[in-house]
């Protein structure tokens, strides 16, 4: 069980929770911008995957106390990682970010205000620099209700759920967890599937980042071959059964 507290004994507000793996190129300029959305009462979390790079190096440089770096002994993928930091997490309200982004300011408030509501919010993005986004649809906060719509269009693959543009509150984290362990990707679907299933998601019409992609990106940039996309599907109907048997089970 987490320590819920500051050493001051402060209830910790928001727990930002980093999977990080060789990083090193725009870490940096990424916690800056978290960290100046986050309050004293705030934190940040990284578990960094086994870099073989100085990622872990420049985080452990930055000088701020909420920060929490822990340094995985062995390389186990993304996925894993944010599990991991998610459960070392102790704050009320958990934000999910990549590595290589840069926040928009008044992130943390705007999804806050709806995770008053709902115990998942997912927003947009925009492209650092500029440019044209992938080809998925924008989210709408007037499909945030329309829950079968959207396993559907998840299922299908026109929802743009991103992790690092959604969060959750505490309460969410025990239907989140533990990841299935089939997962090896999209754990950002997953948190989507348990949002919509429980009926309790909210969508953001506003953008909350800027995402850089570049040839490091775990998000695959182009079309899956058929089996590939096929297994995928084929998992998402596997995470909607596990989902209605929690919900089932815990609410």
């Amino acid at each position: 069980m987490n320590d819920l507290t500051t050493p001051d004994g402060r209830k910790i507000r928001v727990s930002v929770c980093m999977a990080t793996y060789k990083g090193a190129a725009f870490v940096q300029e990424q916690v800056a911008s978290i960290l100046a959305e986050l309050g004293a009462d705030d934190e940040l979390v990284i578990v960094d995957d086994a870099s073989p790079d100085q990622t872990a190096t420049i985080i452990a440089a930055i000088m701020d106390p909420r920060i929490r770096l822990v340094r995985a002994a062995s390389n186990r993928g993304y996925v894993r990682t944010f599990e991991e930091a998610v459960r070392l997490s102790r704050g009320n309200f958990i934000f999910l970010s990549d590595q290589d982004d840069v926040w928009i300011p008044g992130r943390i408030e705007l999804m806050l205000e709806a995770l008053a509501e709902s115990q998942v919010v997912a927003s947009n993005f925009d492209m650092l620099g500029g440019g044209p986004r992938p080809w998925i649809p924008r989210l709408r906060s007037a499909d945030s209700r329309r829950h079968l719509a959207n396993l559907a269009g998840i299922l299908v693959g026109y929802r743009a759920y991103y992790g690092c543009g959604m969060a959750f509150r505490r309460d969410a984290a025990k239907y989140f967890l533990p990841i299935p362990p089939y997962v090896r990707e999209s754990h950002d679907l997953w948190l989507a599937v348990c949002g919509n299933v429980a009926g309790s998601i909210s969508h953001l019409d506003e953008s909350t980042i800027c995402r850089r992609l570049h040839e490091e990106n775990q998000t695959p940039a182009g079309w899956r071959s058929l089996p590939k996309i096929l297994a995928a599907r084929m998992m998402l109907l596997r995470l909607m059964v596990e989902a209605l048997r929690r919900r089932r089970n815990r609410f």
